[in-house]
Formats: structure tokens, C-alpha cells, sequence
């Protein structure tokens, strides 16, 4: 299991709850994603489980309990991952693990359900999981995980104990960061910056092949301002699944409208100070918002919206910026 040292004080505030009896059998934590949730989740499986964790912090690592945890087949934990095909959590597969709960515990102890992505629940699993909540059987406990709160039912949320888990300052993640490897401390801040620094999201963009890509697409970027061609963005925003880049985007255009304003000391791609002046420099803040909001929609156009036409959405979203249209023309 690994383990992140920004985990630390949320894991002793939740663990001192149930050192106290005072846990409850159902904790929902709210991330960011790239935080080190999972394994914050995993860590208060293993104390709940382990034999011998009264009165200490973590789990033993020697009883038998433990070792089954370690060895990854312990009967009484269930961790539930997205079916492979449909990738999310449908109501028969829900099912099977309440039925397998409400039966004795095959070690005697607790048994611990502990769901990650609840936000995968298909439409009818929250249903089957909102019984098992309200009526849970005797020593279960269910840990339960999610990035947008807004994606759950608000029974299932009321049944559970809330628990939010920031994000740590830049510092922390610039010294993570530089442990595991990455010297570079402006491209470090960057990544954080652009990450909202979730420290595990930035490690996963400053790999040599994601930080390369970004890069491509600044200097595509700068290379539209320079020859007025914006197409020669269009084969790295249209990559099948692939939003980062326009993600990236956005976030370059709200820099420059920071420069605009004076606002430097909020930019977030502090490493491209060149480019978001010459964006700036070259666009009128009007244009520059409308733009934004046309990325945004061209975002969640492809994101949501199936069977869409997106290079005909890009083309004609990139047409219109390097024209300098600053009406609105995207609807979904």
C-alpha cells in the first residue's frame, strides 16, 4: 500500500472516531482526484479489519487478518471496482455483495465494504445500497469514495459521515514531487498549479510522455498567433478520449485574462509566461471570454454527447478564434 504524507492528519481525525466508538458504519470521503484517496480508504480498511489495532494507529501487519489484507483474498473485504465491459458498478453485481454481507463474517470479525468511485453506481445500484445503509447488519462497515458530490443521490449522502480531504499547499507538493524524482521545480509548480494541486495528478503529467504532449500543444499555440493558422491545433486536440489538451487550453486562456487584469502572481502555466503574454497581447478580453466559453462547451460536447462529429466541432471552434469571433455559436 502506498502511502502520502498529506494523508496523515485526515487519517488520525478518522481514525480517532472509531478509536473512540464513535466511527460510523458508513464514511463517504469526498477528493479531488489524484489525492492519495484510495489509499487513505485502504488504510482505515486495514485497521478496521486487523485483530490487534486497539489502541494503536495502524494496522498490525502480523495477525492473520492482516496477512490474508497483504495477500489480497481476505473473505470479509469486498472492494467494488467497475465491471470491465460497461466500466461502472450495475445493480446485479451490488447486489451479490449486500447479500454476501448480511451473512456472519467467515473470520469472525468486521466485514468492510469499501467502494472507491461510488459516482459509477449505475441508476438502480444507489437504491440496493441505500437499503444496505439504513439497515446495515452488525459489524460492517462501509467506506465509501467520490470526486463530484454532486453526482449522488442525497439520501445516500445523508446516511453517511461526510469527510472532506484537501488537497495539500504547493510546498507539500513540490517536496513529494521532488522525492519521487522531479528536480524541475517550475515545471513541478506548474503541473501542481494545473492539477489544483492534487500532487498524484501532477506526477501522472510531468511523465515524459504527458508533459510532451502539453508542450506540443504551447508550441502549436504560439505557432497559430505567429502564422494566423489555428488548424495546426486540430490534430492534438482530436485525440479519440484524450481532453487534456483541451483542458490546457482553458487554462491558458484564463491566464491570459489574469495578465490582462495584473493578476500574474495567479497564473497557473508559470512556465509559459511568453505564450499567455502574446495571447493576451493579441486578443481583446471579450474575445478572449468568448473563446473560453466556447472551449468549455466544445469540452462538454465531447464528453457528453454521443456519436459526435468533433473534429467538426474543433474545426469550426478554432476557425472562429483565429477569425476573432467573438459571438457565441456553440449549442448543445
Amino acid at each position: 500500500m502506498k502511502w502520502y504524507p498529506w494523508l496523515n492528519t485526515t487519517y488520525q481525525q478518522i481514525l480517532y472516531r472509531y478509536q473512540k466508538a464513535n466511527g460510523h458504519h458508513a464514511l463517504l470521503l469526498h477528493s479531488q482526484p489524484g489525492n492519495g484517496e484510495i489509499s487513505l480508504l485502504y488504510a482505515l480498511s486495514r485497521w478496521l479489519i486487523c485483530r490487534q489495532s486497539n489502541g494503536v494507529n495502524k494496522s498490525c501487519g502480523l495477525c492473520k487478518d492482516c496477512r490474508l489484507m497483504i495477500a489480497g483474498n481476505h473473505p470479509d473485504f469486498y472492494q467494488l471496482e467497475p465491471e470491465k465491459i460497461h466500466k461502472n458498478l450495475g445493480v446485479d453485481y451490488i447486489r451479490s455483495i449486500i447479500e454476501s454481507i448480511h451473512h456472519n463474517a467467515h473470520q469472525g470479525g468486521v466485514k468492510v465494504i469499501l467502494l472507491p468511485n461510488t459516482e459509477l453506481l449505475t441508476d438502480q445500484s444507489p437504491n440496493v445500497l441505500l437499503k444496505a445503509l439504513e439497515e446495515p447488519p452488525t459489524d460492517t462497515y462501509f467506506l465509501l469514495g467520490c470526486h463530484t458530490l454532486s453526482r449522488l443521490l442525497p439520501t445516500l449522502r445523508s446516511r453517511c459521515l461526510y469527510w472532506s480531504l484537501s488537497t495539500p499547499n504547493e510546498e507539500i507538493g513540490l517536496r513529494w514531487l521532488k522525492k519521487a524524482g522531479f528536480e524541475d521545480s517550475l515545471s513541478a509548480y506548474t503541473a501542481l498549479r494545473i492539477c489544483a494541486n492534487a500532487p498524484l495528478l501532477a506526477e501522472a503529467l510531468l511523465q515524459p510522455a504527458c508533459w510532451q504532449k502539453r508542450t506540443s500543444l504551447c508550441e502549436a499555440l504560439q505557432e497559430a498567433h505567429i502564422s494566423g493558422n489555428f488548424l495546426i491545433l486540430l490534430p492534438i486536440l482530436n485525440r479519440d478520449k484524450d481532453y487534456e489538451p483541451l483542458h490546457w487550453l482553458l487554462s491558458l486562456i484564463s491566464d491570459a485574462l489574469k495578465w490582462q487584469k495584473s493578476a500574474k502572481i495567479s497564473l497557473v502555466n508559470i512556465d509559459k509566461v511568453e505564450l499567455v503574454a502574446i495571447i493576451a497581447n493579441r486578443w481583446p478580453a471579450r474575445t478572449l471570454h468568448m473563446q473560453w466559453r466556447n472551449c468549455l462547451k466544445c469540452l462538454c460536447q465531447c464528453q457528453e454527447i454521443s456519436g459526435i462529429n468533433r473534429e467538426l466541432l474543433l474545426i469550426h471552434y478554432l476557425l472562429n478564434w483565429e477569425r476573432g469571433i467573438s459571438d457565441s455559436y456553440l449549442s448543445l
